[in-house]
């Protein structure tokens, strides 16, 4: 069941933007392949669509460490590497990139000479299990998911906060494969993709800063699950799915109002709204593709284009 109307979601069909030049393609075996696509000699792997204030899109390549920026003229440019696994990228007001890496942790990017530098490594000399994603709340905390290899047979993965005062609070200790991670439009309530699980959790952000009473908000099926996360000008929650071949659009009630479908491949990976618009932009991961689509609304305004 959909939603309580039992009417079908409206299918909004998404197009291709563009796609990753074979000039920049790495048809090479690598570590991550073997991990999570054995078998497979990946080319590319895209992931973690942010824009800067300039209208520039910027894309991780977890298989071979690269960052690339997309220019408004669909331009390609590998911008950096980070040496490890980047997945996702959250920009910062001062226009830097912060960016989960899986084998690095927390990492921030020069915007203009594009150096990186880890912010945080590990917790309590602990090592991070491998980051995944990451969003900013109003205030500039940094919320972020420690997904690791974990899933329903090791339901430990994890959710943190780093306040801009330093401190680092754990939220989650008991996700299986924590994702997407974003905030409602008042900073209310936390929301987690959690692909093993196949769900997409919820629960409200104390005034203590605590998370209560976490609960799945919307659950799903397929060989994987949720991804990447986006929240619109109206309160609806963009859901990119690996493996159903699109993005579902649900409202406040858990509801499935749309479904973004693709028109290539079927691993969508994440998703992001290109600011100010109604223009949604998602990674096709399995072709090396951005695609594009528009929505009803308008995506929530982000903490990077705050003043």
């Amino acid at each position: 069941m959909w939603n309580l109307s039992f009417t079908p979601p409206v299918v909004i069909q998404a197009q291709v933007l563009t796609r990753l030049p074979d000039a920049l393609r790495r048809p090479v075996r690598s570590e991550w392949a073997d991990a999570n696509k054995p078998g497979h000699v990946v080319d590319c792997f895209l992931e973690g669509p942010a824009f800067d204030r300039a209208g520039n899109l910027y894309l991780t390549d977890i298989p071979h460490g690269r960052i690339f920026r997309l220019t408004p003229a669909l331009e390609w440019q590998e911008v950096a590497s980070t040496g490890g696994w980047p997945n996702g990228i959250a920009i910062h007001r001062d226009g830097s990139l912060w960016v989960a890496d899986y084998r690095r942790g927390l990492l921030r990017i020069d915007p203009q000479r594009f150096t990186v530098e880890t912010l945080l490594g590990h917790r309590n000399s602990e090592s991070f299990k491998g980051l995944n994603d990451l969003t900013f709340d109003a205030e500039g905390h940094c919320y972020f998911t420690d997904q690791g290899q974990t899933g329903l047979h090791d339901p430990t993965g994890r959710v943190y906060r780093w306040r801009t005062d330093g401190r680092l609070d754990l939220l989650l200790a008991n996700a299986p494969s924590p994702n997407g991670i974003a905030l409602d439009r008042d900073g209310r309530f936390l929301f987690v993709a959690v692909t093993r699980g196949n769900a997409v959790w919820r629960g409200p952000l104390l005034p203590d800063g605590s998370v209560s009473k976490m609960g799945a908000f919307r659950t799903f099926f397929g060989t994987s699950g949720p991804d990447g996360l986006a929240v619109d000008a109206d309160n609806r929650l963009v859901v990119a799915h690996a493996s159903l071949g699109g993005a579902f659009v649900l409202n406040a009630r858990g509801e499935v109002t749309h479904f973004i479908q693709s028109p290539a491949g079927q691993t969508i990976t994440n998703v992001a709204f290109r600011p100010g618009t109604h223009e949604l932009v998602l990674t096709d991961s399995e072709q090396g593709t951005v695609l594009v689509a528009h929505l009803p609304a308008a995506g929530l305004p982000l903490f990077s284009h705050g003043s």
